[in-house]
């Protein structure tokens, strides 16, 4: 039996293996406490004066796919303190039992583990597969009375934060930096929290934050001791930002990448179909297309306001200023069948000059664009020549959107393709914001990457000087908090570690179908590994 007892629990003192029953279903191992006596829970008197005993039978870890039962003979012992509230107490096993626990230590702490890593329904669905049938609650509670985590006092601290309910409610994640492991949840995201907490940890040197004003609030008022640091990412995003709305407020100056298009020679246009639309005559669509630009622009030289339009046609607004825009009805036709994307649109312009200097053979042409970059097939070349071949008004390219000039802006120079590279340069040269835009992109980008903070107020002097709202706007931000700024660009520090966790808990709030109290979600975050 010693043998069966070091095989069974190797790690547990003062009890001994009397006999094992194994059937089908189930491994019932008969037991009993060999301890001289007890200490009481409440005095913490020692005692070995027997009053009873009694048979106790939690449920341990299943082996080889069968459950098994302990059943254990425990002793009452009486307290030999007169002045003890408790008359009597049952001896513990350590490692082993607790009072009115249903299950062995070991099992408990299975099945909490199975409820950190899947949570209710399907922690009980894996824990039936495991031989141990228990109920989702079960599960939960076995969660829930686990001991807080023992977190060492933090020195760099990482906050940001995590939506409960996006666009309602949100809390607040705290990451200890240096170990990249989460220490705190908080549930909601006001500075006064985020202050308390800081106020109880005076150690608290760095504190690495987005540039969320509740954050900086919080954190200038709980450690004032400690440097803040913005991250790195949210200031290249916020950078990103702000280049591709000043793009977009200088998307007139993409025109300049497209060659101009030599005026169509004059057709007759008969009552079937017209040449200069792809919609032909007596079409559903074009017909009411017709109809409305004809109705807004016989109502906006009548002097009505684009609002009244809207308001008398029951159109949005959009609807009727991209209506007042197109000369012709048919510049709308154009952009229902030419808005669609392609592998080909960077390369047309391309193709276009060299449709210009007489090469008109695709398979030549796309020989050509291959080194190039382009990872397109032949045919959709091919049709993009047939096309220009075949319709009667000239086929170009169009200009690149904002959001892709704005990319390669905020990319290195050496990682754009050739015609990448040219089409900027040629923006650049025709626009001047556009250039000093790109100028400002990439002497941040070199602060950034070298940890030249000492740089950023020459940087907002220069941004300020040029004709770029949406920069103006991100500079005054960054002015507002210059100091954690510096900090961002100049200290080792980011709150990568934290933007991973925010990840995880989105995880762990889809896996919960975002029914999870916030206890649950905490205690899954700082205890689930």
């Amino acid at each position: 039996m010693l043998q069966l007892k070091e095989l069974l629990f190797p790690s547990i003192a003062d009890i001994a293996v009397l006999s094992v029953d194994v059937n089908i279903e189930v491994v019932r191992v008969d037991a009993q406490c060999t301890a001289n006596g007890a200490v009481c829970p409440v005095c913490g008197v020692w005692s070995n004066r027997v009053h009873g005993a009694y048979l106790r039978f939690p449920a341990d870890v299943p082996s080889g796919g069968r459950s098994v039962v302990l059943q254990l003979k425990v002793r009452r012992f009486v307290c030999r303190n007169s002045g003890c509230t408790r008359r009597t107490f049952v001896e513990q096993v350590p490692g082993l039992t607790r009072r009115h626990s249903q299950r062995t230590e070991r099992l408990r702490l299975t099945l909490a583990a199975v409820g950190l890593a899947l949570a209710g329904r399907a922690g009980a669905r894996i824990a039936h597969a495991l031989g141990v049938p228990v109920s989702r609650s079960t599960v939960l509670r076995l969660v829930d009375a686990l001991p807080e985590p023992e977190v060492a006092a933090p020195r760099v601290v990482g906050v940001d934060e995590y939506a409960t309910r996006k666009g309602r409610h949100y809390g607040t994640v705290l990451v200890d930096i240096e170990t990249r492991r989460p220490i705190d949840l908080l549930p909601d995201r006001e500075a006064s929290s985020l202050a308390a907490w800081l106020t109880d940890r005076p150690g608290i040197e760095v504190v690495c934050r987005d540039r969320a004003p509740f954050f900086a609030e919080g954190a200038a008022a709980g450690a004032p001791q400690a440097i803040q640091v913005a991250d790195r990412w949210h200031l290249w995003h916020n950078l990103s930002e702000a280049a591709e709305r000043s793009v977009a407020q200088h998307r007139h100056c993409l025109r300049a990448l497209v060659p101009a298009a030599p005026e169509p020679e004059p057709e007759p246009v008969s009552e079937e179909k017209s040449s200069s639309s792809p919609w032909p005559t007596g079409h559903r669509f074009a017909e009411r297309t017709r109809a409305k630009h004809a109705t807004i622009h016989a109502l906006l030289a009548a002097g009505h306001s684009k609002r009244s339009v809207a308001r008398q046609l029951g159109m949005s607004q959009n609807t009727v200023l991209r209506f007042s825009r197109a000369d012709t009805p048919e510049d709308l036709f154009a952009g229902q069948w030419q808005n669609r994307t392609s592998v080909l649109d960077e390369y047309k312009t391309y193709l276009d000059d060299r449709w210009g200097e007489g090469c008109t053979n695709a398979w030549k042409l796309w020989e050509k664009i291959v080194p190039l970059g382009y990872k397109g097939s032949y045919q959709r070349v091919r049709a993009y020549l047939y096309k220009k071949r075949i319709s009667p008004r000239p086929v170009i390219a169009r200009p690149p959107s904002p959001r892709t000039v704005a990319g390669w802006i905020l990319s290195r120079p050496e990682t754009l393709t050739e015609p990448e590279q040219l089409q900027l340069k040629t923006l650049r040269t025709h626009c001047p914001e556009l250039d000093a835009l790109t100028l400002h992109v990439r002497s941040f980008a070199v602060m950034l990457t070298e940890r030249q903070g000492e740089r950023l107020p020459q940087w907002l002097d220069a941004v300020r000087q040029d004709d770029l709202p949406s920069f103006h706007s991100l500079a005054v931000g960054i002015d507002r908090d210059r100091d954690a700024v510096i900090a961002g660009l100049t200290l080792p520090w980011n709150s990568g570690a934290v933007e991973g966790h925010v990840n995880r808990i989105k995880m762990l709030k889809r896996q919960m179908f975002g029914r999870a109290s916030f206890s649950l979600l905490r205690k899954r975050v700082l205890l689930c590994r």
